[in-house]
């Protein structure tokens, strides 16, 4: 890791930790590390850029909110990280609107039109093993994560391939709060979710043209 800002060490550090806590059922430390993740790049990216990219820094603070409330067990606290991150998706949305998404997508209907039809789809899948309450709340999180995934395209591959990871990732959570759960599921989830982060936070630091604008 020579070389590599101390910020983006400790932060690969502790995502090993996470991931090695997942894969051992350790609670625990799952504790010690996912708190930490976005924080860490909300960190790195105030460094390099200051608070040009407010939208997206409150974004990552959200998000390590709904981190920690999905550490709790129970529906109530799923709502609650859920709320959380329905939050960072929408200051991700409104950075990538502010980067000029809006007309990156007026002509890219057949695109838009393939993500409602993504988004339909699924909460039609997920709507019958869900209940109606967590029903209604996944289905309006899942369109505010598909518009993220859809508006991050403006920014390029890193921002495209960050918003369909975050997607998956999320699409895992989904599944196991279905119970439609399988083998590694957890594991991969939190992986995807590692290198969606990552990827949208370089997207805005390897785009410096948008700085004053997202």
């Amino acid at each position: 890791m020579a070389g590599l800002p101390p910020l983006i060490v400790v932060f690969a550090v502790l995502s090993a930790v996470e991931l090695i806590g997942v894969v051992a059922g350790k609670h625990s430390v799952e504790w010690v590390a996912k708190p930490f993740l976005a924080p860490l790049l909300a960190a790195h990216l105030w460094r390099l850029t200051g608070t040009r990219h407010a939208y997206v820094l409150a974004g990552l603070v959200l998000a390590a909110a709904g981190d920690v409330a999905l550490l709790i067990p129970g529906t109530p606290a799923f709502g609650i990280g859920l709320a959380f991150f329905l939050g960072a998706q929408l200051c991700w949305i409104t950075a990538f609107l502010r980067a000029g998404a809006l007309a990156h997508l007026r002509t890219r209907r057949v695109v838009c039109a393939a993500y409602l039809a993504v988004w339909a789809a699924a909460v039609a899948a997920l709507a019958p093993t869900l209940g109606p309450a967590l029903g209604a709340a996944v289905a309006v999180y899942a369109l505010a994560l598909l518009t993220m995934a859809l508006t991050a395209r403006v920014l390029g591959p890193k921002a495209l391939w960050g918003g369909l990871v975050f997607v998956a990732s999320d699409s895992l959570i989904g599944l196991g709060a279905a119970g439609l759960g399988f083998p590694g599921r957890s594991v991969l989830c939190m992986a995807t979710y590692i290198a969606a982060l990552v990827l949208l936070v370089a997207a805005f630091t390897s785009h410096p043209e948008h700085a004053a604008t997202a």
